[in-house]
């Protein structure tokens, strides 16, 4: 009975014009979840861009020490 079920919701959900209309459906709440998250996707980015050019600094420091051991 329960897979019964499950098999006509999947071929209820395969049919192309449910999946327009659930697309359709959905569109309003995706788009609001991502406008409310947009200041957070930009915090990140900025502390990834940060972290690269901090270890980019370290990088270049460990090299410049290396560099004059050496000679």
């Amino acid at each position: 009975m329960k897979q019964e079920f499950i098999d006509q919701c999947l071929i209820i959900l395969s049919r192309e014009d449910v999946k327009i209309q659930l697309k359709e459906l959905f569109k309003p709440l995706v788009s609001l979840i991502v406008q409310e998250i947009y200041p957070y996707i930009y915090l990140s980015l900025m502390f990834v861009i940060m972290s690269f050019l901090l270890i980019l600094g370290i990088f270049y420091l460990l090299l410049r020490s290396n560099f004059k051991s050496l000679k």
